[in-house]
């Protein structure tokens, strides 16, 4: 019977969609409330009212509609857009700008950013350093507590972090949507492979220069979140590299091919994530029992992480970040969540709920702080 089963059999009915929120409704709600929601602050109660009901309609959806990727996007990308409201925010509120200075370096008063893992590693073991100018343990985005909930991540969702954690991948994410058709049709995957290149070159020279050369020459986000002062014709080209690799990365290009770009092709965590698929107990796999080849995973899926080879094989790749667009796509539900060991075709309802209760929770406990915070500053233009 489960063979047999169509996307739109993976619908739920209303009682059973509700019974199966329920859970996340209590847990999302200790966490965004505190266990004890104080309602004297009436911009705040509201922006909390706002998030809880934001997470658990779009998860509720999830289960009656039978489909994915497209709440999914919903939250990944209003919590790449508040993320970056509330890291300009709080650098305006505290600096009273959107730049460091050298000062701030100095003191470690620069928000941690988890693109930095990569490079931190050897330093780390060879020299007993923290390259990062940032608190390890205290204040706004500590280093340890980043780390810890990154290592979580990724030891669970494996690359899945890059659609349901990462700070900035809603960027790429939501302008991949733009439009419906896409201007380059073939791209040579090859390029899929970059990021291990620029996780080469960063780690090796962020090991001998001991400075993050990632974000210190030529992370995107900078330009959506905080960067050096221009001070020097070095600032300002490093500036200049910023806005040009976020125009072309994670704007022009995601809308002209309906790709994350930034990801697939200069992301270094992104590689690192990769490799972690190899660990994580969730997966996505092909039924060749059903699977009648149609090619329509491999056209969506957003970071080249199926070919041609790969329906035909029955494999995923380990470039896969469970995203659900294949999932959603497959007019067979031939493609599927599923957990490591069990058979494709097996178990399908199981391995998804699981699956999503497992990385929904993670991106809901995750993005409800900058959420809050965003719409409190918002609320409070009005209260």
């Amino acid at each position: 019977m489960d063979n047999d089963l169509t996307n739109a059999g993976m619908k739920k009915s209303f009682g059973k969609s509700l019974l199966y929120s329920l859970p996340m409704f209590l847990i999302t709600f200790m966490f965004i409330s505190g266990g004890r929601p104080d309602f004297s602050n009436p911009a705040a109660s509201l922006a909390m009212l706002i998030t809880f009901l934001l997470v658990n309609v779009l998860y509720f959806l999830m289960h009656y509609s039978g489909k994915t990727d497209k709440y999914r996007a919903v939250l990944f990308i209003i919590f790449a857009l508040s993320l970056s409201f509330t890291l300009i925010s709080n650098m305006i509120a505290t600096r009273n700008s959107m730049s460091f200075s050298q000062a701030d370096i100095l003191e470690c008063k620069i928000p941690f950013c988890h693109l930095v893992i990569p490079m931190m590693i050897l330093p780390a073991a060879f020299t007993q350093s923290i390259i990062f100018p940032g608190s390890i343990i205290g204040g706004f985005a500590n280093i340890a507590s980043m780390v810890v909930l990154w290592l979580v991540a990724t030891v669970v969702l494996g690359r899945g972090f890059c659609s349901w954690g990462c700070f900035y991948g809603g960027w790429d994410d939501g302008f991949s949507r733009v439009r419906k058709k896409r201007t380059f049709t073939k791209i040579n995957e090859i390029w899929k492979w970059m990021p291990f290149a620029v996780l080469i070159m960063v780690s090796l020279t962020a090991a001998l220069t001991l400075v993050p050369t990632y974000c210190d020459w030529i992370c995107p986000f900078k330009a959506v979140t905080e960067f050096e002062q221009v001070t020097s014709v070095e600032s300002a080209t490093k500036a200049g590299v910023f806005v040009s690799l976020f125009a072309g990365l994670v704007v022009v290009l995601p809308v002209m091919t309906r790709k994350r770009t930034q990801c697939s092709f200069l992301c270094p965590l992104g590689a690192v994530n990769t490799l972690s698929n190899k660990v994580t107990p969730f997966t996505v796999k092909i039924d060749k029992n059903v699977c009648n080849e149609c090619f329509k995973c491999v056209q969506v899926c957003p970071l080249l992480a199926l070919s041609q080879d790969n329906v035909r094989e029955g494999i995923v790749s380990v470039f896969c970040s469970k995203c659900g667009k294949c999932v959603d796509t497959c007019p067979k539900n031939a493609i599927h969540y599923g957990i490591k060991g069990v058979p494709a075709g097996t178990m399908k309802y199981f391995s998804r709920n699981l699956f999503l209760f497992v990385s929904f929770l993670f991106i809901a406990v995750f993005s409800s702080g900058s959420i809050i915070n965003s719409l409190n500053s918002l609320l409070n233009l009005f209260f």
